[in-house]
């Protein structure tokens, strides 16, 4: 191994976990490098107020299985999402009850929470107005089995590829294509629906 492959062992979140697990507080540096980003995906699910203590769980039970962490993954990000998605799991009413609250609240809210006007099937579909676009889409997230709204928020939130996804919630890269697929058609659909609500009822308006 040459020194710059020897350097990228030590530095990369793997080498992180190995000495942590002889010197505890080396762990402090992966939360460090994706509390932020944790953070965002569970405010995207549950909310800001919720997600100071899920980031806080996610980190403490990812610190309490550190022993069981695969030394050849270098990135720990998928890990850290995979505990938190089953953390999120054990809040499903909570979760929906949040989906609810930005239905009805028309995405209103700060950077890195659920109420941001975010988009989650990209530049694909034409949006009309942004907030009844963000009532639509959190309707229609609400309402999806829990297994695609796992995978449309990782794809959405989470700056994770198909693969590290699939890594995250322990199934085939193929069935986290899939599922998202389905997802974003069910989302596209109820946008089109909603959308030419609109349309209509902006003619019947200037009728």
């Amino acid at each position: 191994m040459n020194k710059t492959e020897s350097s990228y062992r030590v530095n990369s979140d793997a080498g992180i976990v190995a000495r942590s697990r002889d010197s505890p507080g080396e762990f402090a540096q992966l939360y460090d490098r994706h509390a932020r980003v944790v953070f965002r995906y569970v405010a995207s699910r549950l909310g800001a107020e919720s997600a100071d203590d899920l980031t806080s769980e996610t980190f403490l039970v990812a610190f309490e299985r550190r022993d069981r962490y695969d030394p050849a993954i270098a990135n720990a990000l998928p890990w850290l999402l995979g505990i938190a998605t089953r953390l999120i799991r054990r809040r499903k009413r909570d979760e929906i009850a949040s989906w609810r609250v930005l239905a009805s609240s028309h995405g209103l809210g700060g950077e890195g929470t659920v109420h941001v006007v975010h988009d989650p099937c990209g530049e694909a579909d034409q949006r009309i107005d942004a907030g009844f676009a963000v009532n639509s889409i959190a309707s229609a997230i609400a309402s999806l089995p829990q297994r695609d709204r796992d995978v449309l928020t990782l794809a959405a939130w989470s700056e994770l590829s198909s693969a590290g996804i699939a890594e995250a919630l322990g199934i085939p890269e193929g069935t986290v294509r899939s599922r998202l697929h389905r997802a974003r058609r069910i989302l596209r659909t109820q946008l089109e629906i909603v959308g030419s609500a609109r349309g209509t009822e902006k003619d019947h308006a200037t009728a």
